[in-house]
Formats: C-alpha cells, sequence, structure tokens
C-alpha cells in the first residue's frame, strides 16, 4: 500500500472487507452504498476487460478490482474527480489493473474500438433536469447527480456498441426510473436478467434498484432478486450489508 497524495478537503476512507482505500472529499465527491452494492451485485468476469462509466472517484471498479483479475477503465469526464480516481489505484498498488481516463463517454470510441467489453458498471446521473431540478448544488455534485453530460439513452447505446456479444451491463438507479430503464435497454438490444430493488428498512418504499442486462440476449429468463434491506429498525446495518462493509 502506498502512501496517500491527498489535497485540501480530502480524506482517505477504506471498505473494510476488502482494505481498499478511496480518496474522498465531502465537498467534491464522496462514494455512497449504490457504489458498494453495484461493485458486489454482478459476477465479475474473470478475464478481459471491465469498464466503469460515469466512474466518479473511482469506487466501483476499486472495490471490484478484489473480485476479479480482469482489466478495468474507469471513465470520468470531471478532471478533479478523475484525479482522485488515479491517486487512490495509486495508493491500493492496482495501477497493473486499473487506468483512469477522463473524457467525456461520447469519447469512449477513441480508447475502444469495436465491441470488446466484456462488462460495464455504470453508477450514472439519476435525475432527469427539469424545472424542479436543485440547479444550486457544486458542480461536481450536479454533473454526478443529474442528466446533464449524459443519460440512459447513451448509456444504453454506448453499452451496445462497445459490449461483445453476450457481454453485461450492471448498473445502480432509482427505483422511479424503472421504465425508462426498461425501455432504453430494450430500444438497445439490452435484455434485463436480474433485478433487485435495495429498501432502507423494513417497511420503506424502496430507493436504489440494481439491474444487470446482457446485449442481444433473449428477453425470457428475467429474475427479481429477494430484496436488500440495509438498515435494521434500530438504525444498525442488516447482516446482509455489514458483511459487505465489515466482512464475515
Amino acid at each position: 500500500m502506498n502512501e496517500a497524495k491527498l489535497k485540501d478537503g480530502e480524506r482517505v476512507n477504506q471498505l473494510f472487507s476488502t482494505d481498499v482505500k478511496i480518496i474522498q472529499n465531502s465537498e467534491v465527491f464522496s462514494y455512497s452504498v449504490d457504489s458498494v452494492l453495484l461493485s458486489r451485485f454482478p459476477k465479475l468476469p474473470q478475464r478481459g476487460l471491465i469498464v466503469d462509466l460515469c466512474a466518479g472517484n473511482g469506487a466501483v471498479g476499486l472495490f471490484a478490482s478484489t473480485r476479479t483479475k480482469a482489466q478495468i477503465l474507469a471513465v470520468e469526464i470531471q478532471e478533479r474527480l478523475a484525479d482522485m480516481a488515479e491517486r487512490s489505484i495509486e495508493l491500493n498498488d492496482l495501477t497493473q489493473q486499473m487506468q483512469v481516463i477522463q473524457d467525456d463517454l461520447k469519447n469512449l470510441g477513441r480508447y475502444i474500438t469495436g465491441s470488446k467489453v466484456d462488462m460495464i458498471l455504470c453508477n450514472p446521473p439519476y435525475f432527469k433536469v427539469d424545472k424542479q431540478s436543485n440547479l444550486n448544488e457544486s458542480q461536481h455534485y450536479l454533473l454526478a447527480r443529474h442528466e446533464i453530460s449524459t443519460n440512459l439513452e447513451e448509456i444504453c447505446k454506448i453499452a451496445q456498441r462497445v459490449l461483445k456479444s453476450n457481454g453485461r451491463l450492471a448498473m445502480v438507479h432509482r427505483p422511479e426510473r424503472f421504465l425508462d430503464i426498461l425501455d432504453t435497454m430494450q430500444a438497445h438490444n439490452l435484455a434485463p436478467k436480474r433485478i433487485q430493488f435495495v429498501y432502507p428498512k423494513l417497511g420503506k418504499d424502496a430507493n436504489m434498484l440494481l439491474i444487470e442486462a446482457i446485449k442481444d440476449g433473449s428477453r425470457d429468463g428475467l429474475k427479481i432478486l429477494p430484496p436488500l434491506f440495509i438498515h435494521n429498525q434500530d438504525g444498525s446495518y442488516t447482516p446482509e450489508i455489514h458483511e459487505i462493509y465489515y466482512g464475515k
């Protein structure tokens, strides 16, 4: 493990179940439970290429690196976040496995030609931009949370273009966008195969959705997984989440 190279306002957080350390900045970007769950949701290919779209500070790809020997390419449009991801990769001695591209998703074809990707992981902006949007956030959070620099349509279009036949797209999103996600995936021949709804606690509405789709797959064979609860009624983590964060 290398020494952290921190800038003003930054800190290092650790996912104790994996020993992975992430450089964070609350004013710029910090990973949350959605990134952790996405990194644990799909069965990852053990070889080949995994692409982490909308990578932020690299949390999803870094956490996923403990479960695969595949190469991981993290794509992030924001220079500050991409820089944090690169330094976290160095901090965890993962420069031989993981790289960062600081660019717009629209330009991914400059780095990947043809259909070479085995899996895409994506924690995209959740919210459409409309009159009710809170556009007073910092520029970093604004781009991370709202469909300004990219959207569902573009992500699915890119996935169809760069994934191998039967390659997979795994995404975390909001339940209120569920029908949008299904429609957009279908329009780009991405067949949903596994879906799991995530709840803050028993008795509350779902606030996250994990979904995995296969490029050019058949429409049958969809599995709705058991619900995943984050907290017990007393506010402590459920056994499943405690294991994800802290190990057995």
